[in-house]
């Protein structure tokens, strides 16, 4: 399989990078980390994420695609759920949004398969994550991986990476 990594920072997709790297998920033969973030805001943090991202990426040589940062084209998708709390209906449509992005990434470069690190956060819901992944990836496969935590917190521990407190929707920032 030829996977694409949705990665929404590099604290949260630390661990689940080594473990492709260093083999550990079967059947995996080549993987992309995608960043592809538009809900985050403001763009400072967008571009800070994005920064500590590709830093740890080229540390490990690892292949990574970042893509447009087009918020306005996210605020529309979630138009009408401003007011939805985190892990809300709001949520859903966000990561809907992202895995139909990934979905058109692997199609048009060759890749079968896509996972996230989306649900890793403590902001987020793994269950919602997987449900907007199935209903959106149609032919591509979607792997819900079940990410080594203990490994992710350790690479934490052992980095100066940037850590942010919200998960990065202006919708979110004012709840937290």
């Amino acid at each position: 399989m030829k996977l694409v990594l949705m990665s929404c920072c590099a604290p949260c997709s630390a661990g689940a990078i080594k473990q492709l790297l260093c083999s550990e998920i079967p059947h995996i033969d080549d993987f992309i980390v995608l960043f592809f973030n538009p809900n985050i805001f403001p763009e400072s943090e967008y571009m800070r994420r994005m920064q500590e991202q590709v830093k740890y990426c080229e540390k490990l040589g690892v292949k990574y695609k970042i893509c447009e940062y087009d918020h306005d084209a996210w605020r529309a998708a979630v138009r009408g759920l401003e007011s939805e709390p985190e892990r809300g209906a709001r949520c859903s449509i966000c990561f809907a949004y992202r895995f139909e992005y990934a979905k058109k990434f692997a199609r048009e470069n060759g890749y079968n398969a896509v996972a996230s690190v989306f649900g890793v956060s403590r902001h987020k819901d793994q269950a919602q994550v997987d449900t907007a992944a199935e209903s959106t990836l149609d032919e591509i496969t979607y792997l819900p991986i079940k990410w080594d935590e203990k490994l992710r917190q350790q690479i934490n521990r052992e980095s100066d990476f940037y850590r942010q407190n919200y998960c990065g929707c202006e919708f979110s920032i004012r709840k937290v």
